[in-house]
């Protein structure tokens, strides 16, 4: 099923056995129906349940007017469901249940369908017998049906009867099967709803279902279901490790060798997560062809590459595959994209432990072992170890390093030497199992090196709240939907001149609360899926954490760099971040905090939001990204050390769109990054441009601004007079963070949310240079050298329906002669 996300980011920078079957048949019954009586008895049973659904049909602002309901049809037992279809008119079983002597269907009627449908009952009541078998017409459908009813939630409802809450206003994650050519309508409605659909990859995906987890309450189901033909069937949204872990351990091997025969693996010319950990069994068969021999290294050649703590393992399957609970429990076939390296980087339990403080050095050392390997290939390096018990409030000799690492400094590169994309972990929390133990996630400081500037950190929300075992029935999840993930550390105590980390929240996994509310524990049911190094007698394993969160979010980064082969490290970290928006309780959160500097904490702990790979990848419609690949040259030194440019972009917003959405909401969203060459002496602890090679920074005209006193206050060389003051302007209070938010760190990021009309004229963004030491203390070759920069400016209309993309895209569209002929360049 497409995603509504397919169109090209608009580039601003100057400018992809067949098996006998039988069905269950309807059998024959001793039941001689009275046509007549039958039809009559029917007829008044449709009515009576069609009217029903006009008087509960919802005039719901948010949603569009209802096209239809749906009823309930008893048959005869064993009779097949598919009897009821009639797609000329729109006729469409859905869910099916038996319960005693019946069976049960759930049956969308569209509006327009109600009047040949009465036909249907009218011939089988009075239309001439068939020539040969004397039947009435329609005697297949009609026969069978034993009475038609009105539709409850309970109609489409297909799981445990006692599972289904009563409490109109009790939340959880319910699994929604809708047809897969419906699948972007469910997603509408869920967003007009303001309801959390389950990303992408967390969705089962059937020949011709899939199915949707979305977070509600039971009375925005029934809203859903009343005022949609969307959904064909309810469940509960159960899928969970515990599944694969427990009830069929024995059968694990299978469910491995049928997952990995679906799917398409890679070969060697992709792109690769690099993890750096303690080795990858690679004898698993989710691993194995996907990771060559020849990419598997050792810091030290005397510990082997292969994994002896089983960490290591359960990283390589979550950095191919992702939560293996979804694709193991669909029939998709699969493709992918991109492979696997592995540097063991910390050793087997009999050797020497690491020094810490040489941290750095080695973890250089594991960079260049595959890059000597295969010098070609484009990869992402992916670190879930963290040096515990040492905070990341300032810089370090391995957050230093790594910094290095990204930015293409560390000793033994030169000018020729690639950037890089290193993905870490923030670090766990204690996994305390007495309640009055757990404190807060702000009370974990993050943990080094997750302060690195360059590195993209990654931290843990939920949405897991399945509590199974034995023995759990009445335990709670101690973090609710969508939260911070119990295991998650922030960066609130580090202060406000430290980068924002983490930049991201993935899944991290739950804890589970006692009844009492005197203990903790974690579940398997709270964790997600990967492979385990015993393949032998535990081939899958839960895995849960900040180090399953970073898994993912280097799988997702090497993903982009495979449909992305041209864009930057730097572009990769900026689409990642650009593409995550905040859970409903995070949004909360900053909702209730209007004070910016105070939020400054709230994004401590939930970075940028939950990232998203459709958005990162492409565009829509109604949500597009214009992106700028970027050399600058920030500063020069020319009888005296002196900035020397900054850039302005003509944004390409529409005013005629603009203008026509009037006061619609919209949001403008603008992120900046760049990889800065560390310099962790010269007070680098206490003043942040002292660590920074270079700094930059954005400024959007703001509204009612001339052009030439926007000029004047973001630029001095703008001025009549070097010592002129800058012009006042006051901006909006429509910033997420606003600018005092920026004090550290190579990424920025923030989001303007008003009435599209206040953007009009507010199309001229200014990239400008800050202080660093390039300027301050290099040599004359580093301080006039040039560098570079990635941008991602996206205007997000709420509306799905609104085309934004298309009179932008038509504006960059310059005709261009060549010879005689006329070409459009894209």
């Amino acid at each position: 099923m497409p995603t509504r996300f397919t169109l090209p980011h608009i580039n601003i920078s100057e400018r992809h056995t067949s098996s006998a079957y039988t069905g269950e048949g309807a059998g024959r019954s001793n039941n001689v129906r009275i046509r007549e009586e039958h039809a009559i008895k029917l007829k008044h049973e449709l009515d009576a349940a069609l009217a029903v659904i006009d008087q509960q049909r919802p005039a719901d602002p948010r949603l569009p007017a209802p096209q239809g309901g749906y009823i309930e049809v008893e048959l005869r037992r064993g009779s097949n469901p598919d009897i009821l279809e009639r797609r000329s008119i729109g006729l469409r079983p859905g869910a099916v249940k038996d319960r005693q002597a019946a069976r049960f269907v759930g049956l969308f009627v569209p509006d327009e369908a109600r009047d040949a449908f009465a036909a249907i009952l009218e011939d089988y009541r009075s239309g001439p017998l068939t020539p040969k078998g004397r039947q009435p017409p329609h005697k297949n459908m009609i026969e069978p049906i034993e009475a038609f009813r009105r539709a409850r939630l309970e109609t489409l409802w297909t799981d445990d009867a006692d599972a289904l809450p009563l409490d109109p206003q009790h939340q959880m994650w319910w699994a929604i099967w809708v047809p897969r050519d419906r699948e972007d309508e469910l997603e509408e409605v869920a967003q007009r709803l303001g309801l959390r659909a389950g990303a992408r990859d967390r969705r089962l995906k059937f020949p011709e279902v899939v199915v949707i987890p979305v977070f509600a309450r039971r009375a925005e189901i029934e809203l859903m279901m009343y005022a949609t033909g969307v959904i064909v069937e309810l469940r509960r949204a159960t899928d969970n490790p515990t599944f694969f872990v427990d009830e069929v351990r024995e059968e694990q091997h299978d469910w491995n060798e049928e997952l990995a025969g679906r799917i398409s693996w890679p070969g060697l010319d992709v792109p690769a997560v690099c993890l750096f950990d303690t080795g990858v069994n690679r004898a698993h068969a989710l691993i194995e062809p996907a990771l060559a021999a020849d990419d598997m290294h050792a810091v030290r050649r005397g510990w082997g590459p292969d994994d002896h703590d089983s960490h290591g393992t359960a990283m390589g399957g979550i950095a191919l595959h992702g939560d293996l609970t979804i694709p193991l429990g669909d029939t998709e076939a699969r493709v992918l994209t991109h492979r696997l390296e592995s540097v063991k980087l910390l050793p087997p339990g009999r050797a020497d432990p690491n020094d810490p403080n040489s941290y750095g050095a080695i973890t250089q050392a594991a960079v260049a072992l595959p890059e000597i390997q295969r010098p070609d290939r484009m990869r992402v390096f992916c670190m879930a170890v963290t040096n515990d018990g040492v905070t990341g409030a300032q810089p370090s000799t391995w957050s230093s390093a790594l910094d290095q690492v990204v930015a293409g400094t560390m000793p033994g590169d030169d000018e020729n030497s690639p950037k890089r994309l290193v993905v870490v972990a923030i670090g766990n929390t204690e996994p305390v199992m007495e309640a009055r133990l757990w404190l807060t996630n702000d009370a974990y400081p993050a943990q080094d090196p997750a302060q690195a500037w360059n590195a993209l950190t990654i931290g843990g929300y939920t949405d897991l709240d399945q509590i199974e075992g034995q023995g759990y029935e009445d335990w709670t999840q101690l973090a609710e939907v969508g939260a911070l993930s119990p295991h998650s550390r922030t960066s609130v105590a580090w202060g406000t001149r430290t980068p924002i980390k983490p930049e991201l929240v993935m899944e991290a996994g739950n804890r589970a609360l006692s009844p009492s509310g005197r203990d903790i524990n974690t579940l398997d049911s709270l964790c997600v899926l990967s492979t385990g190094r015993d393949i032998g007698r535990a081939p899958l394993v839960p895995f849960q954490a900040t180090s399953a969160a970073t898994a993912q979010a280097a799988r997702m980064a090497a993903q982009l760099t495979a449909a992305h082969p041209d864009y930057w490290p730097e572009t990769i970290r900026a689409l990642m971040v650009h593409s995550a928006e905040y859970t409903e309780p995070m949004r909360a959160a900053f909702a209730a905090e209007p004070n910016l500097r105070n939020r400054y904490e709230i994004v401590r702990r939930f970075g940028y939001g939950v990232p998203d790979y459709d958005r990162a990848a492409a565009s829509a419609r109604d949500h597009l990204a214009l992106i700028a690949q970027t050399e600058i040259q920030p500063y020069r030194l020319k009888g005296g050390r002196k900035f020397n440019e900054c850039h302005y972009y003509n944004l390409p917003l529409s005013a005629a769109i603009l203008e026509e959405l009037d006061n619609e909401p919209v949001d403008l969203k603008i992120t900046l990054s760049y990889f800065v060459d560390p310099n962790p002496g010269f007070a680098a602890n206490v003043d942040p441009l002292r660590y920074q090679s270079f700094g930059l920074r954005f400024d959007l005209r703001r509204k009612g601004e001339s052009l030439t006193n926007f000029k004047r206050r973001v630029n001095v060389a703008e001025r009549e007079q070097p010592k002129q003051r800058a012009p006042r302007h006051p901006d909006d209070n429509r910033w997420l963070l606003g600018p005092d938010s920026v004090s550290a760190g190579s990424l920025h990021c923030d989001i303007w949310s008003g009435p599209a009309i206040d953007l009009l004229g507010r199309d001229v963004l200014c990239i400008k240079p800050v202080g660093g030491w390039w300027r301050d203390r290099a040599r004359a070759e580093i301080v006039n050298q040039r560098t570079r920069y990635a941008l991602v400016v996206t205007l997000k209309a709420r509306r799905t329906t609104i085309d934004l993309y298309t009179p932008i895209e038509l504006a960059l569209r310059p005709d261009i002669q060549v010879g005689n002929q006329i070409t459009i360049e894209r």
